[in-house]
């Protein structure tokens, strides 16, 4: 099999020319599992969707887009087995075909499967834990070229999912689904700064998923975002307002003033829960990648304290936030999920393209949730000091010692992970 040179390769965003000795793209897992084996170092490039170096190389990056990807779905254990590259917008169409759904998406579906389990990406919803919840069990391609699987129940389970790219190359995972469903979406404007603090718990219990939308700026208000299933008759629907926020009067796009056309079907139009969980629709380019993010996960117990933090800010954060949208996510298990012991709230920020103007903006932000001891996203740009970082990880030490035994070489570093880990990196 040739080599390939790296031809212009960077991230979704454009703000990360990736450096790789070496690009393959093997057209068949047995290629793949050669190009692992031989690589003397090697990193993962999944959709592109990360806003830093975590799938940076300076030797070998490989990229399995070039397999076809599979879902197979057993029907009587209710999972799916799926290959990591696959993106959510073509498995969720199959499992639905089937049946089934998945728990939970984030707001794109154009991302891959075992990049976002990778990070521990989410979508929202209180009694929803993030995309690698559903995980039962993973398939890696190990530094040898040989193929491991960690299932649900093994000793090494909990540390293996959420695991940054550091313990191989992602082949299959197998999901937990449930039955399908349908879901009704509704919007309601300026939800005021005031009422979204103190009614915090009431809106986001309102509907199976919620989110809530604002560019920050002196006087901030909300796009409140309701995703219902059609079966919950725990509230009536629609309400004319909520906490004053009247129900919109058309679609809407998060970012205020942009046309809707790209986004799920809104105003309570019944439809598939694939087609109403994201944001965004599956056959759209989500956007040109004209934007940086950031997201800072917190304790939900310091949602409203935060919040106010934020709001002292809403002046600087105003001058170069897109959109800033809170959603929340049930605690979990696994060692480097942001969610990890805690019900979680999300702070994310899509910020302007222009990383100099957004990073003394950045610093000053997390300077103001240091108090909450905010875990940054692992895909996405953050300042705070990786010591920092580690010391929010209660079994951080464990994963390190996990991937001590599974890569001992350091195959899987890169710049990223030994910032995280230590390590050479090289």
């Amino acid at each position: 099999m040739p080599d390939r040179s790296p031809t212009d390769l960077h991230n979704w965003a454009g703000n990360i020319r990736f450096s790789p000795s070496r690009f393959e793209r093997p057209s068949t897992l047995d290629e793949a599992r050669a190009v692992v084996a031989a690589a003397p170092r090697l990193r993962v490039l999944g959709s592109g969707h990360s806003f830093n170096t975590i799938a940076d190389s300076d030797a070998v990056m490989l990229s399995l887009a070039g397999i076809e990807p599979e879902a197979n779905i057993n029907a009587l254990t209710g999972t799916v087995r799926v290959s990591g590259w696959i993106t959510y917008a073509a498995l969720s169409a199959a499992v639905h075909r089937a049946g089934f759904a998945l728990h939970n998406m984030a707001s794109l579906p154009h991302i891959s499967v075992a990049g976002s389990i990778a990070t521990g990406t989410h979508g929202s919803g209180d009694r929803n834990g993030n995309l690698a919840t559903a995980v039962a069990a993973i398939e890696f391609i190990g530094p040898d070229g040989e193929l491991r699987t960690v299932k649900r129940g093994d000793a090494d389970f909990n540390g293996s999912i959420v695991h940054l790219g550091s313990l191989g190359v992602v082949h299959t995972v197998t999901l937990d689904l449930v039955p399908a469903f349908e879901m009704r979406q509704y919007v309601y404007d300026g939800l005021g700064f005031d009422a979204a603090v103190s009614h915090f718990d009431e809106l986001t219990s309102a509907a199976y998923s919620t989110s809530l939308f604002t560019a920050w700026g002196p006087d901030p208000s909300f796009q409140f975002w309701v995703k219902r299933r059609t079966a919950d008759q725990t509230h009536p629907f629609p309400q004319a307002n909520w906490y004053g926020a009247p129900l919109a009067d058309g679609p809407r796009h998060p970012v205020p003033g942009v046309d809707p056309a790209a986004c799920t079907l809104q105003q309570g139009q019944t439809g598939p829960w694939h087609e109403r969980l994201p944001h965004f629709k599956a056959e759209f380019t989500p956007s040109a990648g004209d934007e940086l993010q950031s997201e800072y996960l917190i304790d939900r117990i310091d949602a409203p304290a935060a919040l106010e933090a934020l709001a002292g800010l809403g002046d600087k954060l105003g001058t170069v936030t897109q959109i800033s949208e809170i959603r929340t996510m049930a605690a979990d298990d696994l060692w480097l999920s942001p969610a990890y012991g805690r019900d979680t709230v999300g702070l994310h920020f899509t910020w302007v393209s222009d990383y100099e103007a957004v990073q003394p903006v950045m610093a000053a932000l997390e300077e103001a949730l240091e108090p909450f001891s905010a875990r940054p996203h692992w895909g996405k740009l953050f300042t705070i000091p990786m010591n920092e970082v580690r010391s929010r990880y209660a079994r951080m030490g464990d994963f390190e010692r996990l991937r001590e035994r599974v890569d001992p070489d350091e195959k899987f570093a890169n710049g990223f992970t030994a910032a995280v880990f230590g390590g050479a990196g090289r």
